[in-house]
């Protein structure tokens, strides 16, 4: 079905989002479609982390608008919000676990607090085991966030962003100050939840090996492991690359274009695959 019969995900439309005098995001568009990968690059303070925020509304544009599953959450106050948040996984820098809480208790927070998720309490136990058994961390239930590793901290994180089965999700550097094996874990794990849950996906980072991952592998869900996506199987990763500079969108387009892009600054991490 052409892209033009079908209603985006998420769509910004010509939005700047300004700290005081500062333009964080300027004029910034692009839809985003159902069972899509977008992979967002660009250098510190470009605006990566500003944008997915705006998506989930913990910032509001100063002008242009945001339309998440069709609505314009704009000017949605926080309350009206709720709903909206409860439809979206999010992923943030460094995971944002609540220290004082156990692993379960991370995991079952938007179970227990969105809600729009009307998850019954008899549930919430199953879900997040499921969950954390999908990151491979089942045996962490009881434990809290200083007794795990940056790697396991950053699968809780993601088991907590997956646990309510969203159909989008947002992933803040996920591989960020991580040794090569544990970032190629960390993506493993992105590209499985993708392919089992056709959700949406927007994944911010400084890597271009981690979109090259998104852009040309596929979870073998019979197998258990990842595979090239091959001939027909690429149709099914579809994945545009966007490269923001300080805080506009210089690129938008595939893989292939991005590789053949002169732009110096696209270059830069176009090259940068160690």
């Amino acid at each position: 079905m052409p892209e033009e019969s079908r209603q985006p995900i998420l769509a910004f439309e010509h939005v700047t989002v300004c700290f005081g005098e500062q333009e964080a995001l300027f004029d910034v568009s692009f839809s985003a479609f159902q069972r899509e990968s977008r992979v967002i690059l660009g250098a510190a303070g470009s605006g990566k982390t500003t944008l997915l925020k705006t998506a989930l509304g913990l910032i509001h544009p100063d002008s242009g608008r945001v339309f998440v599953f069709g609505q314009d959450v704009t000017r949605l106050r926080e309350r009206d919000l709720f709903d909206i948040r409860g439809k979206i996984g999010m992923l943030f820098q460094e995971s944002a676990l609540f220290d004082s809480l156990t692993i379960e208790e991370n995991v079952a927070y938007p179970l227990v607090n969105q809600r729009s998720i009307h998850c019954p309490p008899a549930q919430v136990r199953p879900k997040v085991e499921q969950a954390l058994n999908f990151v491979e961390l089942g045996e962490t239930l009881e434990r809290f966030p200083s007794e795990l590793s940056g790697g396991m901290r950053r699968r809780a994180a993601i088991a907590r962003a997956v646990v309510t089965e969203p159909p989008l999700l947002l992933y803040d550097s996920p591989t960020a100050g991580l040794d090569p094996i544990t970032a190629h874990t960390i993506m493993a794990l992105l590209l499985k939840e993708r392919d089992i849950s056709h959700a949406t996906t927007l994944i911010v980072t400084h890597r271009y090996q981690d979109g090259n991952l998104i852009a040309n592998f596929r979870y073998n869900s019979e197998k258990g492991e990842l595979e090239p996506a091959r001939n027909g199987r690429r149709a099914e990763v579809r994945t545009t690359f966007m490269v923001l500079k300080e805080g506009r969108l210089i690129f938008e387009g595939s893989q292939e274009l991005l590789e053949s892009s002169a732009d110096p600054y696209v270059c830069k991490f176009v090259k940068a695959r160690e």
